[in-house]
Protein backbone atom coordinates (compact mmCIF):
# COMPACT_ATOMS: atom_id res chain seq x y z
CA UNK A 1 0.00 0.00 0.00
CA UNK A 2 1.31 3.97 -1.04
CA UNK A 3 1.67 5.68 2.28
CA UNK A 4 1.05 9.56 2.08
CA UNK A 5 4.90 10.01 2.26
CA UNK A 6 5.27 8.34 -0.82
CA UNK A 7 2.91 11.10 -2.68
CA UNK A 8 4.81 14.73 -3.83
CA UNK A 9 2.90 17.85 -1.58
CA UNK A 10 0.36 20.17 -4.15
CA UNK A 11 -1.16 16.73 -6.04
CA UNK A 12 -3.25 17.61 -8.52
CA UNK A 13 -6.43 15.02 -7.88
CA UNK A 14 -7.38 13.22 -11.74
CA UNK A 15 -10.44 11.38 -10.25
CA UNK A 16 -12.74 9.24 -12.78
CA UNK A 17 -15.47 6.40 -12.03
CA UNK A 18 -17.50 4.36 -13.97
CA UNK A 19 -20.41 2.38 -12.60
CA UNK A 20 -21.85 -0.50 -14.54
CA UNK A 21 -24.66 1.37 -15.57
CA UNK A 22 -22.72 4.27 -17.03
CA UNK A 23 -20.75 2.06 -19.34
CA UNK A 24 -24.01 1.26 -21.06
CA UNK A 25 -23.65 4.99 -22.03
CA UNK A 26 -20.94 3.98 -24.71
CA UNK A 27 -17.33 5.16 -24.94
CA UNK A 28 -17.89 8.82 -23.89
CA UNK A 29 -18.08 8.28 -20.19
CA UNK A 30 -15.21 4.83 -20.19
CA UNK A 31 -12.55 5.36 -17.89
CA UNK A 32 -9.98 5.73 -20.59
CA UNK A 33 -11.49 8.40 -21.59
CA UNK A 34 -12.02 10.18 -18.93
CA UNK A 35 -8.20 9.96 -18.00
CA UNK A 36 -7.36 11.41 -21.44
CA UNK A 37 -9.88 14.64 -20.71
CA UNK A 38 -8.57 15.24 -17.76
CA UNK A 39 -4.78 14.67 -18.17
CA UNK A 40 -4.89 16.90 -21.47
CA UNK A 41 -6.88 19.33 -19.24
CA UNK A 42 -4.50 19.55 -16.66
CA UNK A 43 -1.48 19.48 -18.67
CA UNK A 44 -2.72 22.50 -20.84
CA UNK A 45 -3.54 24.35 -17.85
CA UNK A 46 -0.09 23.58 -15.89
CA UNK A 47 -1.51 21.86 -12.81
CA UNK A 48 0.97 19.97 -11.17
CA UNK A 49 2.25 16.80 -10.38
CA UNK A 50 -1.32 15.22 -11.43
CA UNK A 51 -2.25 12.07 -10.06
CA UNK A 52 -4.62 9.79 -11.17
CA UNK A 53 -7.43 8.29 -8.84
CA UNK A 54 -9.89 5.52 -10.14
CA UNK A 55 -12.83 3.57 -9.35
CA UNK A 56 -14.05 1.09 -12.50
CA UNK A 57 -17.90 -0.41 -11.61
CA UNK A 58 -18.81 1.42 -8.63
CA UNK A 59 -22.12 3.03 -8.42
CA UNK A 60 -21.74 6.90 -7.95
CA UNK A 61 -24.51 6.47 -5.37
CA UNK A 62 -22.06 4.77 -2.86
CA UNK A 63 -18.85 7.19 -1.42
CA UNK A 64 -16.81 3.79 -0.22
CA UNK A 65 -14.88 3.47 -2.50
CA UNK A 66 -11.58 2.32 -2.81
CA UNK A 67 -10.35 4.83 -5.12
CA UNK A 68 -12.51 8.23 -3.73
CA UNK A 69 -11.07 6.85 -0.27
CA UNK A 70 -7.42 7.14 -1.16
CA UNK A 71 -8.24 10.83 -2.45
CA UNK A 72 -9.91 12.25 0.54
CA UNK A 73 -7.17 10.92 2.86
CA UNK A 74 -4.56 12.45 1.23
CA UNK A 75 -6.82 15.65 0.92
CA UNK A 76 -7.04 15.29 5.17
CA UNK A 77 -3.13 14.93 4.95
CA UNK A 78 -2.86 18.31 3.39
CA UNK A 79 -1.53 17.01 0.06
CA UNK A 80 -4.42 17.83 -2.25
CA UNK A 81 -4.14 20.95 -4.16
CA UNK A 82 -6.84 20.47 -7.31
CA UNK A 83 -9.61 18.20 -7.46
CA UNK A 84 -10.57 17.40 -11.20
CA UNK A 85 -13.44 15.41 -12.83
CA UNK A 86 -15.02 15.28 -15.81
CA UNK A 87 -18.66 16.28 -15.01
CA UNK A 88 -20.31 16.16 -11.59
CA UNK A 89 -21.94 13.19 -11.92
CA UNK A 90 -18.30 11.43 -11.68
CA UNK A 91 -17.82 11.82 -8.61
CA UNK A 92 -21.25 10.66 -7.28
CA UNK A 93 -25.16 11.07 -7.68
CA UNK A 94 -25.93 11.76 -4.05
CA UNK A 95 -26.61 15.79 -4.12
CA UNK A 96 -26.09 15.77 -0.34
CA UNK A 97 -22.62 14.03 -0.28
CA UNK A 98 -21.71 16.02 -3.18
CA UNK A 99 -22.74 19.09 -2.21
CA UNK A 100 -21.06 18.42 1.32
CA UNK A 101 -17.33 17.93 -0.43
CA UNK A 102 -17.98 20.52 -2.92
CA UNK A 103 -19.28 22.97 -0.19
CA UNK A 104 -17.86 22.34 2.74
CA UNK A 105 -14.59 19.18 2.73
CA UNK A 106 -13.32 20.89 -0.14
CA UNK A 107 -13.88 24.60 1.35
CA UNK A 108 -12.23 24.02 4.19
CA UNK A 109 -9.41 22.98 2.82
CA UNK A 110 -8.45 25.27 0.59
CA UNK A 111 -8.99 22.66 -2.30
CA UNK A 112 -9.68 23.45 -5.80
CA UNK A 113 -12.46 22.19 -7.60
CA UNK A 114 -13.06 21.77 -11.33
CA UNK A 115 -15.37 19.89 -13.54
CA UNK A 116 -14.93 20.43 -16.68
CA UNK A 117 -17.74 19.40 -18.90
CA UNK A 118 -20.23 21.58 -16.49
CA UNK A 119 -17.85 24.84 -16.37
CA UNK A 120 -17.80 24.30 -12.27
CA UNK A 121 -14.51 25.74 -11.02
CA UNK A 122 -14.51 26.61 -7.45
CA UNK A 123 -11.74 29.09 -7.95
CA UNK A 124 -14.08 31.36 -10.29
CA UNK A 125 -17.02 31.53 -7.74
CA UNK A 126 -20.15 30.19 -6.92
CA UNK A 127 -22.40 28.08 -10.29
CA UNK A 128 -25.63 28.91 -9.36
CA UNK A 129 -26.79 25.92 -11.35
CA UNK A 130 -24.48 23.39 -10.08
CA UNK A 131 -26.92 22.61 -7.13
CA UNK A 132 -29.84 21.72 -9.73
CA UNK A 133 -27.12 19.58 -11.90
CA UNK A 134 -26.19 17.51 -8.24
CA UNK A 135 -30.18 16.91 -7.80
CA UNK A 136 -30.70 16.02 -11.80
CA UNK A 137 -27.64 13.12 -11.02
CA UNK A 138 -29.11 12.17 -7.98
CA UNK A 139 -33.04 12.21 -9.88
CA UNK A 140 -31.10 9.63 -12.39
CA UNK A 141 -29.65 7.18 -9.93
CA UNK A 142 -32.65 7.55 -8.66
CA UNK A 143 -34.22 6.59 -11.76
CA UNK A 144 -31.76 3.90 -12.74
CA UNK A 145 -32.48 1.89 -9.91
CA UNK A 146 -36.18 2.02 -9.99
CA UNK A 147 -35.96 0.53 -13.53
CA UNK A 148 -33.30 -1.85 -11.93
CA UNK A 149 -35.83 -3.11 -9.56
CA UNK A 150 -38.81 -3.12 -11.86
CA UNK A 151 -36.68 -6.19 -14.16
CA UNK A 152 -35.58 -7.51 -10.61
CA UNK A 153 -38.76 -8.11 -9.23
CA UNK A 154 -40.34 -9.16 -12.31
CA UNK A 155 -37.72 -11.98 -12.91
CA UNK A 156 -37.83 -12.64 -9.24
CA UNK A 157 -41.78 -13.59 -9.71
CA UNK A 158 -41.52 -15.67 -12.80
CA UNK A 159 -39.17 -17.61 -11.06
CA UNK A 160 -35.79 -16.90 -12.24
CA UNK A 161 -32.38 -16.98 -10.13
CA UNK A 162 -31.83 -13.36 -8.43
CA UNK A 163 -28.04 -14.17 -7.63
CA UNK A 164 -25.74 -14.23 -10.06
CA UNK A 165 -23.77 -17.15 -9.12
CA UNK A 166 -25.35 -20.57 -7.74
CA UNK A 167 -24.56 -21.85 -4.40
CA UNK A 168 -21.67 -24.09 -3.61
CA UNK A 169 -22.97 -27.71 -5.06
CA UNK A 170 -24.25 -26.22 -8.11
CA UNK A 171 -23.31 -24.80 -11.13
CA UNK A 172 -24.21 -23.14 -14.12
CA UNK A 173 -26.09 -25.27 -16.98
CA UNK A 174 -23.46 -24.84 -19.88
CA UNK A 175 -26.40 -24.96 -22.17
CA UNK A 176 -28.73 -22.53 -20.67
CA UNK A 177 -27.26 -19.77 -18.32
CA UNK A 178 -29.96 -19.91 -16.00
CA UNK A 179 -30.52 -23.11 -14.87
CA UNK A 180 -28.93 -25.06 -12.28
CA UNK A 181 -27.26 -28.16 -12.20
CA UNK A 182 -25.78 -30.00 -9.50
CA UNK A 183 -21.70 -30.10 -9.33
CA UNK A 184 -20.86 -33.66 -8.07
CA UNK A 185 -17.94 -33.14 -6.37
CA UNK A 186 -18.89 -29.65 -4.54
CA UNK A 187 -22.64 -31.80 -3.55
CA UNK A 188 -20.64 -34.35 -1.91
CA UNK A 189 -19.33 -32.29 0.45
CA UNK A 190 -22.35 -30.20 1.20
CA UNK A 191 -24.34 -33.91 1.88
CA UNK A 192 -21.34 -34.42 4.36
CA UNK A 193 -22.08 -31.44 5.84
CA UNK A 194 -25.80 -32.14 6.63
CA UNK A 195 -24.76 -35.15 7.73
CA UNK A 196 -22.46 -34.17 10.35
CA UNK A 197 -25.08 -32.00 11.23
CA UNK A 198 -27.76 -35.07 11.60
CA UNK A 199 -25.12 -36.51 14.08
CA UNK A 200 -25.22 -33.82 16.68
CA UNK A 201 -22.55 -31.73 15.11
CA UNK A 202 -22.23 -27.83 14.92
CA UNK A 203 -20.74 -25.79 12.56
CA UNK A 204 -17.21 -25.12 14.74
CA UNK A 205 -17.34 -29.02 14.81
CA UNK A 206 -18.13 -29.28 11.82
CA UNK A 207 -15.26 -27.31 10.43
CA UNK A 208 -12.90 -28.67 12.05
CA UNK A 209 -13.31 -31.72 10.81
CA UNK A 210 -13.21 -30.82 7.26
CA UNK A 211 -10.13 -28.96 8.16
CA UNK A 212 -8.47 -31.84 9.87
CA UNK A 213 -9.85 -34.64 6.48
CA UNK A 214 -8.17 -31.52 4.12
CA UNK A 215 -11.47 -30.72 2.03
CA UNK A 216 -10.62 -27.99 -0.09
CA UNK A 217 -12.84 -24.83 1.19
CA UNK A 218 -15.29 -23.26 -1.09
CA UNK A 219 -12.40 -20.67 -2.25
CA UNK A 220 -10.26 -23.34 -2.95
CA UNK A 221 -12.25 -25.37 -4.89
CA UNK A 222 -13.75 -22.87 -6.99
CA UNK A 223 -10.05 -21.56 -7.85
CA UNK A 224 -9.37 -25.04 -8.98
CA UNK A 225 -12.32 -25.63 -10.91
CA UNK A 226 -12.00 -22.34 -13.18
CA UNK A 227 -8.19 -22.81 -13.35
CA UNK A 228 -7.70 -20.20 -11.33
CA UNK A 229 -4.83 -19.20 -8.35
CA UNK A 230 -4.91 -21.18 -5.63
CA UNK A 231 -5.75 -19.20 -2.03
CA UNK A 232 -3.28 -19.60 0.64
CA UNK A 233 -5.22 -21.63 3.19
CA UNK A 234 -6.25 -24.43 1.22
CA UNK A 235 -8.50 -25.85 3.94
CA UNK A 236 -8.93 -24.03 6.79
CA UNK A 237 -12.97 -23.91 6.86
CA UNK A 238 -14.59 -21.20 8.53
CA UNK A 239 -17.69 -22.08 10.65
CA UNK A 240 -19.79 -19.04 8.70
CA UNK A 241 -18.98 -20.93 5.18
CA UNK A 242 -21.10 -23.96 7.62
CA UNK A 243 -23.79 -22.30 8.79
CA UNK A 244 -24.46 -20.11 5.30
CA UNK A 245 -24.63 -23.74 3.83
CA UNK A 246 -26.89 -25.51 6.44
CA UNK A 247 -29.28 -22.43 6.06
CA UNK A 248 -29.65 -22.41 2.24
CA UNK A 249 -33.11 -23.44 1.51
CA UNK A 250 -32.34 -24.15 -2.30
CA UNK A 251 -30.55 -27.72 -1.45
CA UNK A 252 -33.73 -28.79 -1.21
CA UNK A 253 -34.45 -27.90 -5.41
CA UNK A 254 -36.51 -24.74 -4.97
CA UNK A 255 -35.41 -21.17 -5.38
CA UNK A 256 -36.12 -18.75 -2.84
CA UNK A 257 -36.88 -14.83 -4.04
CA UNK A 258 -36.71 -11.75 -2.17
CA UNK A 259 -35.02 -12.87 0.65
CA UNK A 260 -33.55 -9.59 1.36
CA UNK A 261 -34.03 -6.05 0.34
CA UNK A 262 -32.53 -2.66 0.81
CA UNK A 263 -34.78 1.28 2.02
CA UNK A 264 -32.81 2.94 -0.61
CA UNK A 265 -31.06 2.71 -3.39
CA UNK A 266 -28.53 4.69 -1.75
CA UNK A 267 -28.03 1.88 0.94
CA UNK A 268 -25.71 -1.09 0.67
CA UNK A 269 -27.04 -3.02 3.88
CA UNK A 270 -29.20 -5.64 2.72
CA UNK A 271 -32.12 -6.86 5.48
CA UNK A 272 -33.80 -9.78 6.05
CA UNK A 273 -37.10 -9.83 4.02
CA UNK A 274 -40.03 -10.93 6.17
CA UNK A 275 -41.29 -14.71 4.93
CA UNK A 276 -44.71 -13.24 3.54
CA UNK A 277 -43.14 -11.35 0.93
CA UNK A 278 -40.54 -13.91 -0.39
CA UNK A 279 -41.50 -15.87 -3.41
CA UNK A 280 -41.05 -19.73 -3.20
CA UNK A 281 -40.80 -22.21 -6.50
CA UNK A 282 -40.68 -25.70 -5.93
CA UNK A 283 -38.45 -28.04 -8.33
CA UNK A 284 -36.43 -25.54 -10.17
CA UNK A 285 -33.48 -27.56 -9.88
CA UNK A 286 -32.29 -30.88 -8.75
CA UNK A 287 -32.42 -31.27 -5.34
CA UNK A 288 -28.76 -32.36 -3.38
CA UNK A 289 -30.67 -32.15 0.38
CA UNK A 290 -33.89 -33.92 1.05
CA UNK A 291 -36.68 -31.47 2.42
CA UNK A 292 -37.44 -33.22 5.77
CA UNK A 293 -33.11 -33.59 5.87
CA UNK A 294 -33.56 -29.58 5.33
CA UNK A 295 -36.06 -29.02 8.08
CA UNK A 296 -34.78 -31.66 10.70
CA UNK A 297 -31.35 -29.76 10.15
CA UNK A 298 -33.16 -26.37 10.96
CA UNK A 299 -35.12 -28.11 14.35
CA UNK A 300 -31.56 -28.74 15.17
CA UNK A 301 -29.92 -25.64 14.74
CA UNK A 302 -32.52 -23.91 16.45
CA UNK A 303 -31.84 -26.41 19.78
CA UNK A 304 -28.14 -25.85 19.37
CA UNK A 305 -26.10 -28.26 21.87
CA UNK A 306 -22.91 -27.40 23.48
CA UNK A 307 -20.34 -29.90 24.71
CA UNK A 308 -19.81 -30.00 28.93
CA UNK A 309 -17.08 -28.43 30.51
CA UNK A 310 -14.86 -31.92 29.91
CA UNK A 311 -15.42 -31.71 26.01
CA UNK A 312 -18.74 -34.58 26.20
CA UNK A 313 -21.50 -34.14 24.57
CA UNK A 314 -24.91 -35.77 25.29
CA UNK A 315 -26.73 -38.06 23.21
CA UNK A 316 -29.97 -36.39 23.81
CA UNK A 317 -28.91 -32.83 24.57
CA UNK A 318 -31.50 -30.41 22.91
CA UNK A 319 -34.11 -32.89 22.85
CA UNK A 320 -35.07 -33.31 26.22
CA UNK A 321 -37.55 -30.79 27.77
CA UNK A 322 -39.33 -30.98 31.14
CA UNK A 323 -43.19 -32.37 31.29
CA UNK A 324 -43.69 -29.39 34.45
CA UNK A 325 -42.02 -26.20 33.08
CA UNK A 326 -41.33 -26.76 29.31
CA UNK A 327 -37.73 -26.03 29.68
CA UNK A 328 -34.57 -28.03 28.57
CA UNK A 329 -32.64 -30.30 30.56
CA UNK A 330 -29.15 -29.76 30.50
CA UNK A 331 -26.37 -32.78 30.23
CA UNK A 332 -24.14 -32.97 33.34
CA UNK A 333 -21.12 -34.87 33.68
CA UNK A 334 -18.31 -35.35 36.22
CA UNK A 335 -14.39 -35.63 35.34
CA UNK A 336 -14.89 -39.61 36.20
CA UNK A 337 -15.58 -40.27 32.64
CA UNK A 338 -17.96 -42.97 34.24
CA UNK A 339 -20.82 -43.36 31.44
CA UNK A 340 -23.48 -44.42 34.66
CA UNK A 341 -22.97 -40.89 36.18
CA UNK A 342 -23.76 -39.13 33.47
CA UNK A 343 -27.36 -37.15 33.57
CA UNK A 344 -30.10 -34.70 32.65
CA UNK A 345 -31.46 -32.27 34.61
CA UNK A 346 -34.10 -29.28 34.29
CA UNK A 347 -32.63 -26.08 33.92
CA UNK A 348 -35.22 -24.51 36.35
CA UNK A 349 -33.70 -26.80 39.00
CA UNK A 350 -30.14 -25.18 39.35
CA UNK A 351 -29.63 -27.39 42.60
CA UNK A 352 -33.18 -26.94 44.61
CA UNK A 353 -33.23 -22.87 44.55
CA UNK A 354 -34.78 -22.30 40.90
CA UNK A 355 -38.73 -23.00 40.26
CA UNK A 356 -38.72 -26.50 39.40
CA UNK A 357 -38.21 -29.78 40.69
CA UNK A 358 -34.98 -31.96 39.56
CA UNK A 359 -36.71 -34.58 36.28
CA UNK A 360 -33.28 -36.52 36.83
CA UNK A 361 -32.46 -39.16 34.30
CA UNK A 362 -29.37 -41.00 33.80
CA UNK A 363 -28.68 -41.06 30.12
CA UNK A 364 -27.62 -44.76 30.54
CA UNK A 365 -31.73 -45.28 31.10
CA UNK A 366 -32.91 -42.96 28.47
CA UNK A 367 -30.73 -45.20 25.92
CA UNK A 368 -31.71 -48.45 27.22
CA UNK A 369 -35.51 -46.61 27.13
CA UNK A 370 -35.04 -44.83 23.48
CA UNK A 371 -33.14 -47.91 21.78
CA UNK A 372 -36.40 -50.28 22.75
CA UNK A 373 -38.66 -47.63 22.17
CA UNK A 374 -37.33 -47.44 18.42
CA UNK A 375 -37.90 -51.73 18.10
CA UNK A 376 -41.40 -51.48 20.00
CA UNK A 377 -42.25 -49.07 16.56
CA UNK A 378 -40.22 -50.88 14.16
CA UNK A 379 -42.04 -54.15 15.10
CA UNK A 380 -45.79 -52.89 15.17
CA UNK A 381 -44.69 -51.00 11.35
CA UNK A 382 -43.58 -54.05 9.97
CA UNK A 383 -45.75 -56.85 11.83
CA UNK A 384 -48.67 -54.82 9.96
CA UNK A 385 -47.74 -51.73 8.05
CA UNK A 386 -51.39 -50.75 7.20
CA UNK A 387 -52.34 -51.44 11.27
CA UNK A 388 -49.49 -49.51 11.90
CA UNK A 389 -50.85 -46.36 9.38
CA UNK A 390 -54.21 -46.48 10.50
CA UNK A 391 -53.02 -46.11 13.55
CA UNK A 392 -51.08 -43.05 13.44
CA UNK A 393 -53.65 -41.64 11.03
CA UNK A 394 -56.68 -42.32 13.59
CA UNK A 395 -53.73 -40.63 16.85
CA UNK A 396 -53.00 -37.94 14.88
CA UNK A 397 -55.06 -36.57 12.13
CA UNK A 398 -58.80 -38.16 13.68
CA UNK A 399 -59.76 -34.75 15.16
CA UNK A 400 -57.47 -32.71 12.35
CA UNK A 401 -59.43 -34.39 9.78
CA UNK A 402 -62.94 -33.03 10.87
CA UNK A 403 -62.01 -29.52 11.33
CA UNK A 404 -60.25 -29.90 8.20
CA UNK A 405 -63.35 -30.90 6.05
CA UNK A 406 -64.75 -28.16 7.83
CA UNK A 407 -62.30 -25.77 6.85
CA UNK A 408 -62.64 -27.43 3.21
CA UNK A 409 -66.10 -26.54 3.20
CA UNK A 410 -65.75 -22.91 4.56
CA UNK A 411 -63.38 -21.94 1.91
CA UNK A 412 -65.55 -22.98 -0.73
CA UNK A 413 -68.14 -20.98 0.15
CA UNK A 414 -65.74 -18.37 1.26
CA UNK A 415 -64.33 -18.03 -2.49
CA UNK A 416 -68.22 -18.21 -4.13
CA UNK A 417 -68.82 -15.50 -2.25
CA UNK A 418 -65.65 -13.36 -3.05
CA UNK A 419 -66.45 -14.18 -6.26
CA UNK A 420 -70.22 -13.06 -6.21
CA UNK A 421 -69.19 -9.77 -4.56
CA UNK A 422 -67.08 -9.23 -7.91
CA UNK A 423 -70.29 -9.34 -9.39
CA UNK A 424 -72.22 -7.14 -7.60
CA UNK A 425 -69.92 -4.40 -7.90
CA UNK A 426 -69.73 -4.49 -11.11
CA UNK A 427 -73.84 -4.31 -11.33
CA UNK A 428 -73.90 -1.28 -8.94
CA UNK A 429 -70.81 0.47 -10.64
CA UNK A 430 -73.12 0.24 -13.87
CA UNK A 431 -76.15 1.34 -11.68
CA UNK A 432 -74.37 3.80 -10.76
CA UNK A 433 -73.35 5.24 -13.86
CA UNK A 434 -77.02 4.87 -15.67
CA UNK A 435 -78.03 7.08 -12.80
CA UNK A 436 -80.15 4.19 -11.44
CA UNK A 437 -78.82 4.58 -7.91
CA UNK A 438 -77.55 7.73 -6.32
CA UNK A 439 -73.33 8.08 -6.30
CA UNK A 440 -73.78 8.64 -2.25
CA UNK A 441 -75.63 4.74 -2.31
CA UNK A 442 -72.87 3.53 -4.28
CA UNK A 443 -70.08 4.64 -2.25
CA UNK A 444 -71.81 3.35 0.94
CA UNK A 445 -72.41 0.25 -1.15
CA UNK A 446 -69.15 -0.51 -2.36
CA UNK A 447 -67.37 0.19 0.78
CA UNK A 448 -69.44 -2.44 2.81
CA UNK A 449 -68.89 -5.11 -0.35
CA UNK A 450 -65.09 -4.05 -0.47
CA UNK A 451 -64.50 -4.28 3.39
CA UNK A 452 -66.28 -7.93 3.21
CA UNK A 453 -64.29 -9.13 0.41
CA UNK A 454 -61.40 -8.14 2.26
CA UNK A 455 -62.23 -10.22 5.19
CA UNK A 456 -63.05 -13.09 3.12
CA UNK A 457 -59.52 -12.79 1.47
CA UNK A 458 -57.60 -13.12 4.35
CA UNK A 459 -59.71 -15.84 5.86
CA UNK A 460 -59.20 -18.08 2.69
CA UNK A 461 -55.37 -17.47 3.12
CA UNK A 462 -55.48 -18.41 6.90
CA UNK A 463 -57.54 -21.36 6.08
CA UNK A 464 -56.02 -22.82 3.31
CA UNK A 465 -52.31 -22.38 4.84
CA UNK A 466 -54.01 -24.27 7.95
CA UNK A 467 -55.56 -27.17 4.58
CA UNK A 468 -51.87 -27.04 3.38
CA UNK A 469 -50.05 -27.85 6.48
CA UNK A 470 -52.65 -31.08 6.86
CA UNK A 471 -51.78 -32.31 3.67
CA UNK A 472 -48.21 -32.10 3.98
CA UNK A 473 -48.77 -33.90 7.64
CA UNK A 474 -50.34 -36.64 5.97
CA UNK A 475 -47.60 -37.64 3.39
CA UNK A 476 -45.11 -37.33 6.60
CA UNK A 477 -45.83 -40.77 7.25
CA UNK A 478 -43.75 -41.83 4.22
CA UNK A 479 -41.21 -40.48 5.53
CA UNK A 480 -40.86 -41.55 8.83
CA UNK A 481 -41.20 -45.24 7.12
CA UNK A 482 -38.53 -44.35 5.09
CA UNK A 483 -35.93 -44.02 8.40
CA UNK A 484 -37.32 -47.30 9.75
CA UNK A 485 -36.24 -48.99 7.07
CA UNK A 486 -33.15 -46.96 6.95
CA UNK A 487 -31.94 -48.24 10.31
CA UNK A 488 -33.61 -52.18 10.24
CA UNK A 489 -31.89 -54.13 13.11
CA UNK A 490 -29.81 -51.18 15.03
CA UNK A 491 -27.72 -52.38 17.92
CA UNK A 492 -26.81 -49.12 19.60
CA UNK A 493 -28.10 -45.65 19.20
CA UNK A 494 -25.89 -43.04 17.21
CA UNK A 495 -26.30 -39.16 17.25
CA UNK A 496 -27.49 -39.51 13.51
CA UNK A 497 -30.17 -42.28 14.70
CA UNK A 498 -31.32 -40.27 17.64
CA UNK A 499 -31.71 -37.17 15.58
CA UNK A 500 -33.84 -38.71 11.94
CA UNK A 501 -36.30 -40.93 15.17
CA UNK A 502 -36.49 -37.96 17.51
CA UNK A 503 -38.40 -34.97 17.36
CA UNK A 504 -38.29 -34.53 21.24
CA UNK A 505 -38.30 -36.24 24.52
CA UNK A 506 -40.60 -34.95 27.89
CA UNK A 507 -39.76 -36.35 30.96
CA UNK A 508 -41.59 -35.89 33.97
CA UNK A 509 -40.93 -36.02 37.52
CA UNK A 510 -40.27 -39.16 38.97
CA UNK A 511 -42.93 -40.70 41.07
CA UNK A 512 -41.81 -43.16 44.39
CA UNK A 513 -45.21 -43.54 45.75
CA UNK A 514 -45.63 -46.99 45.27
CA UNK A 515 -41.90 -47.42 46.71
CA UNK A 516 -40.15 -48.16 43.45
CA UNK A 517 -38.76 -45.02 41.15
CA UNK A 518 -41.67 -45.15 37.87
CA UNK A 519 -40.39 -42.15 35.59
CA UNK A 520 -43.15 -41.44 32.77
CA UNK A 521 -41.10 -40.26 28.96
CA UNK A 522 -42.92 -39.18 26.30
CA UNK A 523 -41.41 -39.60 22.74
CA UNK A 524 -42.48 -37.36 20.00
CA UNK A 525 -41.29 -38.63 16.80
CA UNK A 526 -40.14 -36.71 13.31
CA UNK A 527 -42.58 -36.51 10.95
CA UNK A 528 -45.42 -38.50 12.77
CA UNK A 529 -45.40 -36.87 16.35
CA UNK A 530 -46.46 -39.13 19.34
CA UNK A 531 -48.24 -42.32 19.17
CA UNK A 532 -49.68 -43.84 22.44
CA UNK A 533 -48.98 -46.98 23.86
CA UNK A 534 -49.01 -49.12 27.00
CA UNK A 535 -48.16 -47.13 30.02
CA UNK A 536 -45.51 -49.81 31.01
CA UNK A 537 -43.88 -48.92 27.78
CA UNK A 538 -43.95 -45.54 28.67
CA UNK A 539 -42.30 -45.71 31.95
CA UNK A 540 -39.58 -46.20 33.19
CA UNK A 541 -39.05 -48.02 36.47
CA UNK A 542 -36.50 -48.88 38.53
CA UNK A 543 -35.94 -50.67 42.27
CA UNK A 544 -34.76 -48.70 45.27
CA UNK A 545 -31.94 -51.34 45.08
CA UNK A 546 -30.66 -51.12 42.04
CA UNK A 547 -31.06 -46.98 42.81
CA UNK A 548 -28.43 -47.23 45.05
CA UNK A 549 -26.71 -49.81 43.79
Amino acid sequence: MTTTKNYPDNITALYARLSQEDALDGESNSIANQKKILLKYATDNGFPNPTFFIDDGVSGVMFDRPGWNEMIRLSEAGKVQTVIVKDMSRMGRDYLKVGYYTESFFAERDIRYIAINDGVDSDKGDNDFTPFRNLFNDFYARDTSKKIRAVMRAKGNAGEHLCTNPPYGYMKDPDNKKRWIVDEEAATVVKRIFDLCIAGKGPMQIAKILTANKVLTVKAYYAKRDGKAMPDNLYRWDFKTIVGILEHPEYTGCTVNFKTYSKSHKLKKRLQNAPENQRIFLNTQPAIIEEQVFERVQELRANKRRPTKTGRQGLFSGLLYCADCGEKLYFCTTNSFTPKQEHYVCSNYKSNTGTCSAHFIREETLKLFVLQRIFDVTAMFFDDIQSFQNMVYQQRFEEAEKAVKRQKKELEQARKRIAELDRIFKRIYEDDINGTISHERFLKLSAEYEAEQKELTEFVKVEQAAVDTYEQDRTDFDSFAAVIRKYVGIRELTPTIVNEFVKKIIVHAPDKSSGHRRQKIEIVWNFIGELEQDEDKQTVERQRKSRTA
